[in-house]
């Protein structure tokens, strides 16, 4: 007999259940409109590559293919405000493709993957598959999902591939995978774009492949801790403020309060919700890290917890402000499938592009945060690591 809560804290990814593949993401069927397009090859652009984990350290890898003309399909900073069907649309008509490789591999294949992965544009190749195709579409509570997949015979890269001299130096440099990573930010390349040049092997002394899973985390990780070490040393906010975003039933408020970094988020599942639907009343899932941070694995809410984050020191380091801060995250029934952090990512980020409300007092805060959710503050409350010293009658 599992716990009702489990399947919020695996979202498919880590087995608890102790089933071989998550039984609810065989519920989901997504029917390609591909079928007529698909062969033993392909000949197209590819925008990035797509590397597993399962088998670690000999994983699957390959380069991805565009089965459309909307370069969008591999752009998630692009996606925010469409709806399911036209991003699962778009993802349905990417190629997955791969190839059995140690994640030290130096084949040509591997070059060819990195020179992909750090392009400007997609880059027109050539690929011949061992098979046709195969066409269920995969989704994900961290990667967006994939459309069909095909084992890679051969690849040819069919033009001149188009490299940023930024891209091309950062990679060439002796630096440390963590440290090239923040440079491409520094130099205003797309997170997504730094998650696949990661991924393919080509940063860092080691030069290993990064199953698209990790370096997706690992970025929003590196990258946030890098601003963290400005946001510290930054002045308080001087008023409690709130900032709200909601996209695909994914509903974010986040509250920034007078006083030195902390972080705390919390993850509502509604009954009913994609990873909820045994539990008869809401699961809140909670995680914390203090002003020096935290050094284990944010493993209750996984990835969400990182791209949340990063959305939030990326405000903070903008604006030149340190703050407490909290986030609350319902997510209510019309999420009806994984999509990726993506979806949190952008949300979150999208929250800081509107005006925020300003109260002079955490209770009025509080209850405007009340105000605008389905679960009653005071159950986040109960939760809570920032406001546990605090009574619950407070607020």
């Amino acid at each position: 007999m599992k716990a009702p809560n489990m399947c919020i804290l695996c979202k498919g990814g880590r087995m608890l259940c102790g089933a071989s593949s998550c039984p609810l993401l065989k519920r989901v069927s997504v029917a390609p409109k591909i079928k007529e397009l698909a062969s033993d090859s392909f000949f197209g652009p590819s925008p990035s590559v797509f590397v597993g984990r399962s088998g670690y350290p000999d994983i699957f890898a390959g380069p991805t293919g565009l089965m459309t003309s909307e370069s969008a399909a591999d752009s998630p900073g692009q996606w925010f405000g469409m709806d399911y069907g036209k991003v699962i649309e778009l993802r349905s008509m990417v190629l997955r493709t791969k190839s059995r490789e140690n994640i030290f591999s130096k084949s040509r294949l591997i070059g060819e993957m990195q020179e992909i992965a750090m392009s400007s544009r997609p880059v027109d190749t050539e690929m011949v598959f061992l098979r046709k195709p195969s066409y269920r579409v995969r989704f994900s509570d961290v990667v967006q999902p994939m459309g069909p997949s095909a084992e890679l015979k051969s690849l040819s890269i069919a033009e001149n591939t188009p490299i940023d001299r930024a891209v091309e130096r950062v990679v060439s440099d002796d630096l440390k995978a963590a440290d090239a990573s923040f440079r491409l930010y520094e130099k205003q390349q797309d997170i997504y774009k730094i998650m696949t040049i990661l991924s393919s092997g080509a940063l860092g002394f080691k030069k290993k492949l990064v199953p698209t899973r990790w370096s997706i985390t690992a970025v929003d990780d590196i990258l946030t801790k890098r601003m963290l070490a400005d946001v510290r040393t930054f002045p308080n906010i001087s008023d409690f403020q709130v900032f709200r975003s909601a996209y695909l039933d994914n509903h974010f408020q986040i509250l920034l309060m007078p006083g030195a970094w902390e972080y705390e988020g919390f993850e509502a599942w509604a009954p009913g919700s994609f990873w909820s639907a045994q539990l008869k009343a809401a699961e809140i899932v909670e995680e914390y890290e203090p002003f020096a941070g935290r050094k284990a694995y944010a493993d209750r809410q996984g990835g969400g917890y990182y791209a949340a984050r990063l959305g939030v020191v990326e405000h903070l380091h903008a604006v030149r402000r340190q703050a407490r801060v909290m986030v609350f995250r319902e997510i209510r029934e019309g999420y009806v499938v994984p999509l990726g952090v993506w979806v949190v990512r952008e949300t979150v980020r999208n929250a800081f592009k509107n005006p925020s409300k300003k109260f002079a007092t955490l209770a009025e805060a509080l209850k405007h945060v009340d105000a605008n959710q389905r679960i009653p503050t005071r159950e986040y409350i109960k939760q809570s690591a920032m406001l546990k010293q605090r009574k619950i009658t407070e607020f």
